[in-house]
């Protein structure tokens, strides 16, 4: 998702691509919130994924300190670095999202602000989590995402994604989203969350990549229980298994979806 101008088009603007996922926000109160959203006070470093026609740039440039917009599009680019050439505060890199440095180029504190491509939600989520990390970061999602983010445990939206980012960031679903306040209306409906890295992640920096990677295998054998799935992924016997788990304090016969990131953790750290 990226944003548009007032009234939905901008004149002089290149049309929809709709190869990109290109559905632009055009709801002036939806965007007045996300901006607040970022609780900017007028001195922080502000990235801004997907500026697209560059109506939230509008409102994020007068309340950030910097403003480093990040644009796939490069016609869009182009035209993003016409219009704000005369702000000092104001830096418009065009580039595959995926492929840019968070942390290298905000080179300090930031927050991050994205309406992203739902097609890549997911992995930006997840490079944002990398480290150094965000102090807040504010995105528009498929709503079935957010949901996915804040699940509790054991209902089916709740999974490796619920489990993985809330293992170092906490999770707010702040408001809904319709189809109707984008240009062309997607098929489906949003959310605005916001992630704030948590001051007490259940792993070490060191450990985060593996642990990730340990909660994404888990939870491809979700029907399974516990003990199944250690003695599959680690080639162990029964009895190990249930040893290692009982270890870390959960029922053998318990099956993924109803551990916290903190029981995950414990089983991780008991494996190894």
């Amino acid at each position: 998702m990226t944003v548009s101008g007032r009234g939905g088009e901008r004149p002089g603007f290149p049309p929809v691509r709709k190869s990109l996922g290109q559905h632009f926000l055009t709801d002036l109160t939806v965007l007045a919130r996300i901006a607040d959203a970022a609780g900017l006070t007028g001195s922080e470093t502000v990235i801004e994924i997907g500026p697209g026609r560059g109506a939230l740039t509008d409102l994020l440039v007068e309340r950030a300190g910097r403003l480093i917009g990040v644009e796939y599009d490069r016609a869009l680019a182009a035209k993003l670095v016409d219009r704000y050439a005369s702000r000092t505060n104001v830096e418009i890199v065009q580039a595959d999202v995926l492929a840019v440095d968070f942390g290298s180029l905000a080179n300090g504190p930031y927050v991050l602000v994205g309406n992203v491509p739902y097609y890549i939600t997911t992995p930006i989520i997840f490079q944002a989590l990398e480290r150094p990390r965000p102090d807040i970061a504010v995105y528009l999602v498929q709503r079935e995402v957010a949901d996915r983010l804040a699940a509790a445990r054991g209902g089916k939206e709740y999974g490796a994604l619920t489990v993985n980012v809330g293992a170092v960031a906490r999770v707010e679903i702040l408001f809904h989203v319709p189809a109707t306040a984008f240009r062309p209306p997607p098929k489906v409906e949003s959310a605005v969350v916001r992630i704030t890295p948590r001051v007490d992640p259940v792993v070490p920096a060191a450990e985060e990549t593996a642990f990730r990677a340990f909660v994404q295998a888990t939870f491809t054998m979700r029907r399974k229980q516990m003990q199944r799935i250690l003695r599959s992924l680690n080639n162990i016997d029964a009895e190990s298994a249930t040893a290692i788990l009982v270890a870390a304090g959960i029922d053998p016969m318990a099956r993924p979806e109803t551990l916290d990131g903190a029981a995950f953790a414990r089983v991780f750290a008991a494996t190894k």
